[in-house]
């Protein structure tokens, strides 16, 4: 089993600009360790025989398809509109010329 020293722990935390306490410091040496010595497991397991691959799951969209359909009258799409002008939303100009 590959023990992290608590030293080890407070670089990596210093490295991502994490205070730790000396609990969670001794926390999270135990719990990193067993994901090294997980990790360490995988390593001895012979993958030879299995291809390179992104995903092991099949690729499938999962936008729906587009389809057009009609859209809604412009009455019922300026209904809560605070404001409109010849059938179109009004709105404040966020954008001006300096000159």
């Amino acid at each position: 089993m590959a023990k992290l020293s608590t030293a080890e722990v407070k670089h990596v935390a210093e490295l991502a600009k994490l205070q730790l306490t000396d609990e969670e410091t001794e926390l999270f040496a135990s719990q990193l360790s067993a994901v090294l010595d997980y990790a360490t497991a995988l390593q001895k397991l012979d993958t030879s025989h299995v291809p390179p691959t992104a995903t092991v799951l099949p690729l499938r969209s999962v936008m729906r398809a587009d389809k057009t359909r009609p859209s809604l009258p412009v009455e019922q799409g300026l209904a809560n509109a605070p404001e409109r002008k010849d059938g179109y939303f009004k709105v404040h100009a966020v954008l001006e010329d300096s000159q």
